[in-house]
């Protein structure tokens, strides 16, 4: 832990990598009411919650993290740099919560994974024949088409 990260105690981090972390402070929460069936439930109780994390604000995520999860994030990216995730398939608000969080913290584990390099290949001599090969054959068809000849009776 650097000198800066002595202030900030374990509670208030939630763990994405082994080295990784986002601070409680980043996240925010609504509750709202769900959509769907639940019964008379469903229009009384706000289980639904709505979890908002500041990604423009985050400073304990590296840039290139934060660039490919505003990447995977897509349309639940806002314009002011929050991933906003929405959890309504569970009946009780810990349940949506835990799900919301466990959402996220998947977004930000897919973005920490560093994007394969494409390395240049050139085709072997075998596929460059195969392919000549099947070039060949669809001209000999073809050249079989429309060759009928004309009848003089």
């Amino acid at each position: 832990m650097s000198g800066d990260d002595a202030h900030i105690g374990a509670a208030s981090r939630i763990a994405v990598t082994g080295r990784l972390y986002i601070l409680k402070d980043d996240l925010s929460e609504d509750f709202i009411r769900a959509s769907g069936p639940g019964g008379q439930n469903v229009n009384k109780v706000s289980t639904a919650v709505q979890l908002r994390f500041n990604l423009a604000g985050n400073e304990t995520l590296p840039e290139d993290v934060k660039s490919r999860a505003a990447r995977l994030a897509g349309s639940r990216l806002t314009l002011n740099g929050e991933i906003v995730l929405q959890a309504d398939r569970f009946r009780t608000r810990e349940r949506n919560r835990e799900d919301a969080l466990e959402r996220l913290l998947e977004l930000l584990r897919k973005a920490t994974e560093k994007p394969k390099p494409r390395k240049a290949t050139k085709p072997t001599l075998g596929s460059k024949r195969r392919r000549l090969d099947a070039k060949k054959q669809r001209g000999q068809i073809k050249k079989m088409r429309g060759r009928g000849g004309r009848h003089d009776d």
